[in-house]
């Protein structure tokens, strides 16, 4: 045997279970933390408005919720919303569109394909009825959802999931489809590694504001 190799089978054996128990003890650490962190981001809450300070439940399946400090700043550079139309696309919990009545838009139109949030989603969007509103939901892929859809909103919030490649498609389909007010905006949520460009159609990038990782681009018609 090489100097300075111990070899000794029996203390081998003796550790093994120690080894296995403290890998077991991390495993439950990092769950339990996991689980901690999770359970403290399912819910988000209502930034302004009449209903702010309200709670919504983050359903269940994959969902990337607009974080509360990007929500209101986005709501803030939007300015006051009543009498205006909104429409909340990869809507996920129904927070965007919930918000945008809270902030007195008056028709509000959302757009989730995901069955598993269907549930959470009704139930959140139910709050608005305290305020004499409903929501007007629609459960279908957006894609489909833009492409048979003949009205204007003032506002069209876009917020795909971060993998989603198509986001330019979505932005010049808003265009091609007229789907925009002619003082409307559309704002896209995007990852910042994603580029967008500066015009898609009949768009133009008048704006953007970046949030961490994520970055919020302005579309609008060219003034």
């Amino acid at each position: 045997m090489p100097q300075g190799v111990v070899h000794n089978s029996r203390n081998g054996k003796k550790l093994q279970p120690f080894l296995n128990i403290s890998i077991f003890r991390i495993y439950c650490f990092l769950y339990l933390s996991a689980q901690s962190f999770f359970h403290y981001t399912s819910n988000m809450r209502i930034t302004g408005g009449e209903l702010k300070g309200r709670v919504t439940e983050c359903p269940d399946g994959i969902i990337r919720p607009a974080m509360d400090r990007m929500r209101e700043s986005v709501f803030a550079i939007l300015g006051p919303l009543d009498g205006k139309s909104f429409l909340d696309l990869f809507s996920g919990s129904g927070t965007i569109a919930i918000e945008a009545v809270s902030r007195g838009a008056e028709r509000v139109v959302l757009c989730e394909k995901d069955k598993l949030k269907t549930r959470t989603l009704i139930k959140n969007v139910s709050m608005t009825e305290s305020m004499g509103k409903k929501i007007e939901c629609h459960f279908m892929p957006v894609e489909l959802f833009l492409k048979r859809c003949h009205d204007q909103f003032d506002f069209i919030f876009l917020d795909p999931p971060f993998p989603y490649r198509f986001h330019q498609d979505l932005v010049k389909t808003v265009s091609d489809n007229q789907l925009l007010t002619p003082t409307g905006q559309v704002l896209i949520h995007r990852p910042s590694e994603k580029d967008m460009p500066e015009r898609l159609g009949n768009l133009i990038k008048k704006d953007f504001r970046i949030y961490g990782r994520s970055i919020v681009d302005f579309y609008g018609y060219d003034s």
